[in-house]
């Protein structure tokens, strides 16, 4: 199927309140424009370089979502456009995220990533970790940055009752960190669920589900 119907087929499985992140790393921007002709609007991409290649070339009503790990070193690319970071792990992260968007006169939209998966290799803090940092002097300095959400990577694995499990934890992380509003911290977004497991991680909860192969085909790294 063409990138067109791979969309609109995922699309037509979406409730209206979940939000589809297209992930388009390691793709051409010719794919890209033809999920955009298709109406996709929310790109996701894993290197803060690449993405802002994309962004300098391609319509700008786009979203841009930053969706992997994150070095502090180089948000500064990124600041003047990006709409989302989801994968936020650190204090030090945030304070990077603020300094940078107040030279850009904007605020950042961030979401708290929370370690759910058993693999050493996935990113993400505790859920003890978030807790502290929504408390702390430090969160209520940072003006220009602002934490709509939580996202999660579950365990890559085929034991789907594991998957669900993680799902479920994060889903309650999120409810308990929600009843603790801040100017800047008001949470709204679930991003967890990617192309084999996002009609369970909606069942789980997810407002918003990062979607690649499933749209664009397998990824080439060469």
């Amino acid at each position: 199927m063409s990138i067109k119907q791979n969309l609109l087929k995922i699309r037509s499985t979406l409730p209206n309140e979940v939000a589809l992140v297209a992930v388009s790393k390691t793709k051409p921007i010719s794919d890209l424009m033809e999920a955009y002709d298709a109406g996709q609007r929310i790109f996701g991409e894993n290197k803060i370089q690449e993405m802002v290649d994309k962004y300098e070339d391609m319509p700008k009503d786009i979203e841009w979502h930053m969706i992997g790990h994150v070095q502090r070193n180089k948000v500064k690319y990124m600041a003047k456009f990006v709409k989302l970071i989801h994968g936020v792990d650190s204090l030090k992260l945030l304070r990077e995220i603020n300094k940078q968007a107040e030279k850009n006169d904007r605020v950042i939209d961030c979401l708290l990533q929370i370690k759910i998966a058993k693999e050493d290799s996935k990113f993400g803090m505790d859920a003890q970790l978030a807790h502290d940092i929504i408390h702390s002097n430090d969160l209520d300095n940072l003006r220009s940055i602002n934490i709509v959400g939580l996202m999660g990577m579950a365990t890559f694995t085929e034991n789907m009752q594991q998957i669900e499990s993680e799902f479920k934890y994060l889903k309650s992380v999120f409810d308990d960190l929600k009843k603790n509003e801040k100017d800047n911290f008001h949470l709204k977004v679930l991003s967890m669920g990617m192309s084999g497991d996002y009609l369970l991680a909606i069942q789980c909860g997810s407002t918003m589900i990062r979607v690649g192969s499933s749209i664009f085909g397998a990824r080439n790294y060469s």
